[in-house]
């Protein structure tokens, strides 16, 4: 819980109010009518709204004054946008804005560069997304986001898929009073590994030291499959020059390596 960090960009966060409902709407038109000290209070007063929204970030490995910073401007601008004619509750309307506004920042501050437009249309994702869910109580498929914004399903996951944060192969993923088992130890090729990086490069300059006919034999019997007599056929000798060839070609081989 973030609530045992004391002070975030100055603020204590043990000292933060919850402010009642109807204070909330009160305050929200008396906003709208121009009352900056009404604002301030509104702003203050749903602070820890933006430190409980903050939470579903930390482990991004960006500051938490900044994001607390950034969390603010959603705020600011969600107060600013409420209608008070809709009878909605500020924070359902003002958690969206929150997350939405750090999302962009960690998409801009991102290590990975993602481009301009394809950003837009993962933005626009994220925003029906979010309005599809609440409305049908659950999370809307690729494909009801593709058909509610006009765009190829294809352009949707796209987009997803070009904003999600990279996860480091050494992050842990379990951990049971041992050694923590990392997303390395699940991904990890054992087929292309060090050693047998090293055995492949040997191999390949051991066969560049032979002759052109002696690496033409290897290639037609090991890579295209044919028989001996295949081979002899096709370079015009015979299969016992062709066994010779061979032998002698793997023989230079095995010494090599």
């Amino acid at each position: 819980m973030l609530y045992g960090k004391v002070e975030i960009c100055g603020v204590n966060t043990s000292k933060l109010k919850v402010l009642p409902g109807k204070r909330i709407q009160e305050l929200l038109e008396r906003t709208k009518e121009g009352d900056v000290k009404a604002r301030e209070e509104l702003i203050y007063g749903n602070l820890r709204l933006v430190l409980s929204v903050i939470q579903r970030f930390v482990n991004r490995g960006e500051p938490l004054d900044d994001l607390f910073q950034v969390g603010c401007v959603g705020l600011i601008k969600a107060i600013d946008n409420f209608d008070t004619s809709h009878g909605v509750k500020f924070s359902t309307y003002a958690v969206p804005m929150i997350v939405g506004e750090i999302r962009r920042y960690l998409r801009d501050n991102s290590a990975i560069r993602v481009s301009r437009s394809l950003r837009d249309t993962a933005y626009r994702v994220l925003q029906i997304k979010e309005r599809m869910t609440a409305e049908k109580h659950r999370e809307p498929t690729t494909d009801e986001i593709a058909q509610a914004l006009g765009i190829r399903r294809e352009d949707v996951v796209f987009a997803l898929t070009a904003i999600t944060d990279p996860i480091s192969l050494y992050e842990p993923v379990y951990s049971d009073s041992g050694d923590a088992v990392c997303v390395m130890d699940q991904v990890r090729d054992v087929k292309n590994t060090d050693e047998s990086w090293l055995e492949h490069i040997a191999l390949s300059e051991a066969v560049s030291k032979l002759g052109q006919r002696e690496r033409d034999v290897l290639a037609m019997r090991f890579y295209d499959g044919k028989t001996q007599m295949e081979v002899a056929s096709e370079i015009g000798i015979s299969q016992a020059q062709v066994s010779r060839l061979e032998k002698n070609a793997i023989s230079q081989i095995r010494k090599h390596l």
